[in-house]
Parts: structure tokens; sequence; C-alpha cells
């Protein structure tokens, strides 16, 4: 026994603990989150609720990738904000987009879709200083559509310009709810800052560390995707670019990491106790409104606990669009996937350390 060792167990106690309280303890507020929890709610809830009393339950669930333009630039103000939206939105429309023409191609055209773009994707976050949640959802988006629309049994089980009709339409309603306080002269009256002063162009040490913890992720994610399921890369990669996406040190990521498994274990046995409830789309369309509002009032403060209500919310959606409805294998399937991206995402994080710029 070296002299060196008890000082590595002093450590090593040191970092467990400091794991444990962050699963056990919120973090600290940071503003008002209800506002845009409430915006993000409604953009999930109100597209599906409506084509399912339209009575197209079948495209419904289809709606809820819009919601995913609230997200982004939470911390802007409202007018700012709503000139902000548009660019989100025609990012994920594009990404659903790339998807579509990816599904077509089959599996290869897919794999190589998911690890160019993971690159390319986090290569602009950190170029524009994007900010959370970082370029997770244009991969998820992406993933996600190619599987919605790819090729099964010699047909497509979903039209795809129907698909990205439903994602422009639910994208373009999810703006009009990120500009709604404009409605009030106060916020209209607010100065705006330029975009350029907001997101400040600069390929520094920041933007090239995520990259490269980006690209990690995506070759091996990729290659561990082609041994267990090419179907499922997308969620592996996520899974680690979750964990990588934003500029954050060694320790944040792998605690990221440690929050995003457990969160998906517990967010797993949830959906299985949601899923096989006999609710109509309608209702379904409440649900994961109120999941959405969830994630975004707890997310700053509490990753592991935002993964209990993502997972779920995901994997609803998932097992509805693609007609495989409630399954366990489905639950089980994105653990693994999860716990296989976590450790690559943090592998990457030790890997290459993150440098100011």
């Amino acid at each position: 026994m070296t002299s060196g060792d008890p000082n590595l167990r002093a450590r090593a106690r040191a970092e467990a603990a400091h794991v444990a309280r962050s699963l056990t303890t919120f973090g600290p507020s940071r503003g008002r989150r209800w506002p845009l929890a409430v915006q993000a709610g409604l953009a999930m809830a109100v597209p599906i609720v409506v084509l399912a009393a339209s009575g197209r339950s079948d495209i419904a669930l289809l709606a809820a990738t819009g919601a995913f333009t609230v997200i982004y630039g939470g911390w802007l103000r409202p007018r700012e904000r709503a000139r902000f939206a548009p660019l989100v939105a025609l990012a994920l429309t594009a990404c659903a987009a790339g998807g579509t023409l990816a599904g077509a191609g089959g599996t290869i055209a897919v794999l190589g879709g998911v690890l160019v773009l993971t690159v390319v994707s986090a290569a602009i976050a950190g170029w524009v200083s994007l900010g959370p949640p970082g370029p997770v959802f244009f991969v998820l988006v992406f993933g996600l559509s190619a599987q919605v629309t790819g090729v099964h049994d010699g047909h497509r089980a979903v039209d795809p310009w129907l698909f990205l009709a439903v994602v422009a339409a639910s994208s373009a309603f999810a703006c009009l709810i990120v500009a709604a306080p404009l409605l009030l002269p106060r916020y209209r009256r607010e100065p705006v800052r330029p975009l350029r002063e907001l997101f400040p162009r600069r390929w520094g040490a920041v933007a090239r560390t995520l990259t490269v913890r980006a690209a990690i992720v995506a070759v091996v994610g990729v290659g561990a995707a082609v041994a267990v399921d090419p179907e499922r890369s997308y969620w592996i990669v996520c899974a680690g670019l979750a964990v990588v996406g934003l500029p954050v040190g060694r320790r944040d990521a792998a605690v990221r990491g440690i929050h995003r498994t457990v969160g998906t274990v517990v967010g797993a046995a949830a959906y299985l106790a949601l899923a096989f409830l006999p609710v109509p789309v309608w209702a379904l369309g409440l649900v994961l409104g109120g999941l959405q509002f969830a994630i975004e009032l707890v997310v700053v403060r509490h990753y592991a606990l935002a993964l209990v209500f993502i997972t779920p919310l995901v994997l609803l959606i998932i097992g509805a669009a693609t007609g495989d409805g409630a399954s366990l294998p489905l639950a089980l399937e994105r653990v693994v996937d999860t716990l296989v991206g976590a450790a690559v995402g943090t592998i990457a994080a030790l890997a290459v350390r993150l440098r100011a710029d």
C-alpha cells in the first residue's frame, strides 16, 4: 500500500458524497421558471389536443416535436425570444426534414446523419454560444423523424410530407406562444439587443472543446449502436450529448452522466406506469403538457428529477408515433441506451478538458 492510497480513498469518498448530495438536494434557484414552463406545457399540449379533438388522433402525437422550440433562449427578454424562436423552429424543422430523408436512405444514411449532425450542431452551438439545452434536441428530432417516417416492411408508416407539415405547424404555434407576452405593452417597450450581442460568435477554446467531445460521443455512440441496434443510434448519442453538449467541467459532466442514468431508470418505470393506462390521445396530450411543464420547472435545479419527466415524455411520443404502443422492451432498451450513452459522454468529458477562452 502506497502513501498516496489514503488520499485517493478520501477523494473518492468526497466525490461520492458530492454526487449523493446532488441527487438528494436541489440546486440554487435561477429566477422565475414558471412562465417558461407554462409556455412549454401549452406548446406541447395544445396541438395534440386540437388534432385529437378534430379527429386526427393518428397524427396528433407528431405535433409534440414543435414544443422543443420554446425551451431555447429561456433567459432572453420576451421581445428577444420572439425574434429568436423562429430561428430555432426553422433549425428543428430542417433537422426533421433531414431525418425523413435519411429514413428513406436506410440504416447507413441514418447512422451517418446522426454522426455528422452531432458534430456540426455541437460546433455551431459552441460557436454562437447557444446555451442550454445545447444541441441535443436537434439530434433527437433528426433521429425521431428518421424512425417515425422510416421504411418498415416496404412502406413508410407515416407520410413524410404530412409529418413535416405537422412539425412545421406545431413549431409555428410554439413561436406564437413565445410571442404571446408581447400583447402586454410593457414587454413591447423593452429594448432589444441584437442577436450578435446575445449570441457572440467565437471559435475559441470552449467551442473547440464542445466539438471534440461531441465527435467522440458521435463516433463511439454510433459504433455502439451498430453493435446493439442501429435504429437506436440517436438515443445513445443524445444521452452522451446531453452530458457534454454544454460547457461543463469534468466533475460536472460526470455528475450529469450519473443524474441522466438515475433519472432515466426511474423515468422508464414512470413510463411503464403511464403507458398501459387506457387514456385517449387528447388526454395523453394533457399528460405530455404536464410533463413538459414539470421538466422546465426543475431542469436547472435537479437534472435527475427532470429526466424522470423527460423519459416517459419521449417514450410515450415514440411508442405512439411508431405504433409500438406501450412496451416493456422499449423501456428496457432506452435504459440500456442511456447507460451506454451517459458512459460515453462521461468518458469524452474526462478525456477532453474544458479550457476557458
